[in-house]
């Protein structure tokens, strides 16, 4: 199942660090393989995914999103 989710992009994590969305409310998802575009600190951004329930990350900062569209706003 989709989710829609608005929020920011920032760098989370000790040493190279991943990619996160950051909503409004605060809950904090981990980005599955973010493309370029996405790789920068971004202020607000929606982004349509999949939640991977099935994926564990040694970041561990939250729910690993896979992305399926976005849009910078």
């Amino acid at each position: 199942m989709d989710i829609t989710l608005t929020g920011k992009i920032i760098k989370k994590g000790f040493g190279f660090g991943v990619w996160a969305l950051v909503t409004s409310e605060g809950k904090t998802y981990q980005l599955k393989d973010a493309p370029q575009i996405l790789r920068q600190e971004i202020a607000q951004v929606t982004i349509t995914g999949k939640i991977r329930e099935d994926l564990m990350t040694s970041a561990m900062i939250g729910p690993v999103l896979e992305i399926k569209s976005f849009n910078i706003i």
